[in-house]
């Protein structure tokens, strides 16, 4: 198929938390988009999810109605006096470090008076973002595998012989992105690929109560277990009736042995090996024994010089895959889609179309990425560096608890939640249309 000159429409590869965020966006705000996800349906990759303060007041200005809906299937911690909490720090060693001065009565805990944790089940969150989306928007099974651009349009080829034709091209098809491929190696080659941090892990979602009879009032409250090489992360979810943890392994200074592959199948037996030790809480290798035997390699985009060339685009983890430690990877996704729909919404509007068109979507885009970059590749500093603590890797804190809980709580994610995301977007379009006038 092929646009007509006067038409504007915006295909989004990939549906993800970015993805949906983008297309909740544009949906209300008038502006054709196409999704095309190559799973056959909406993926459940990943279980428990979460927004601070800045997602949340991402996706009031991009969709009003959403906060009731997701926060009517959020948890936060048991007790009414640790909602604040983020995370609490313990140890991953034998006793958790209970007996340790730091420790005790959220003395180890880090937060802010104005957040709140609330924490979901991803499909949860799926099937509330997917009901502002119309069906008939999104096409399933659609493998993307190659990109061309003109002067007037972008065209898409798809595995099973489709080819669509768009004006513009948002790429948010996670972090081995072919969108990102195509955008960064011909300029970028060292930049395209994600990059081994020198971790792994397991993950897992248990019944509360097989979580409580491991690991007791250890699940009341989201928890960062610190370690040699060694940590685990946990939180409540599904109202209070599942617990979600992953635990990792930090391997520095050996590559990733599994070379064109985020995840990998063990057996069982290899995944507890992995956590042998005297060093290690029994109950630890308990719940090791119930996360699923699979390997999840922890890689992020170290650096990314552009989101954009031409007509095409990335967001989400294609743009900025992190380490998880901040929980903040699906916020500055949707950080991302409230700033490129304010931007795409401004294009559409446009009476200009075709190879004309072309220096405004260049404005826009590269004033959507003046103001996203910077803060999402921060983000990503500061998470690699908050895995590089939690196994005692970090440079200045070692293995220090009273050094590393003093970096974490004192202001360490205040910029991060509490932004004036619309001083960014009215940033973006102020740019935008200086960089369209300059060029008249």
């Amino acid at each position: 198929m092929a646009i007509q000159s006067n038409e504007f429409n915006v295909a989004i590869v990939g549906a993800g938390v970015a993805g949906l965020a983008l297309a909740m966006g544009l949906h209300r705000r008038g502006v054709p988009f196409t999704i095309y996800e190559e799973a056959k349906e909406y993926s459940v990759v990943g279980a428990g999810i979460g927004f601070g303060p800045n997602g949340m007041q991402a996706l009031d200005m991009l969709e009003p109605g959403f906060r009731a809906l997701y926060e009517g299937l959020c948890v936060g911690n048991k007790s009414d006096d640790a909602q604040w909490v983020f995370f609490e720090g313990n140890l991953i060693e034998p006793g958790f470090g209970d007996d340790q001065p730091w420790n005790g009565n959220l003395k180890s805990a880090w937060g802010h008076k104005d957040y709140l944790r609330k924490s979901a089940h991803r499909k949860e969150l799926l099937d509330v973002m997917t009901s502002f989306i119309p069906l008939e928007s999104v096409k399933f099974n659609k493998k993307l595998v190659s990109i061309k651009e003109y002067p007037d349009r972008v065209m898409l080829e798809f595995e099973d012989g489709e080819i669509a034709t768009h004006s513009i091209l948002a790429g948010s098809d996670g972090i081995s992105s072919t969108v990102r491929e195509y955008l960064l190696k011909p300029l970028y080659p060292e930049e395209a690929a994600p990059v081994y941090s020198g971790a792994y892990c397991y993950r897992a979602v248990i019944p509360m109560e097989e979580a409580y009879e491991i690991i007791g009032d250890k699940t009341d409250v989201a928890k960062v277990f610190f370690g040699r090489n060694r940590g685990a992360v946990s939180y409540r979810i599904t109202g209070g009736k599942e617990w979600n943890f992953l635990l990792i392994k930090a391997t520095p200074g050996v590559p990733w042995p599994h070379p064109g592959r985020i995840t990998k199948p063990v057996t069982v037996e290899d995944m507890v090996a992995d956590f042998d030790g005297d060093n290690i809480d029994d109950s630890m290798r308990k719940l090791v024994a119930k996360a699923k035997p699979v390997k999840w390699g922890l890689f992020h985009h170290a650096k990314t010089s552009t989101y954009y060339k031409d007509r095409v685009c990335i967001l989400g983890d294609s743009a900025h895959a992190s380490m998880p430690f901040q929980a903040a990877g699906a916020a500055q996704g949707v950080e991302d889609a409230l700033v490129l729909a304010y931007v795409l919404e401004e294009l559409m509007k446009s009476p200009t179309r075709g190879p004309e068109q072309l220096p405004e979507i260049n404005a826009g885009l590269k004033a959507y990425d003046a103001v996203r970059r910077p803060r999402a590749q921060k983000q990503l500093d500061r998470a690699f560096e908050v895995g590089q603590m939690i196994y005692f890797q970090h440079e200045e804190c070692g293995d220090d608890m009273y050094k590393i809980l003093n970096k974490l709580q004192n202001g360490w994610l205040d910029w991060l939640w509490f932004p004036d995301l619309k001083a960014d977007v009215d940033t973006a379009l102020s740019q935008m249309h200086k960089a369209v006038q300059t060029k008249l």
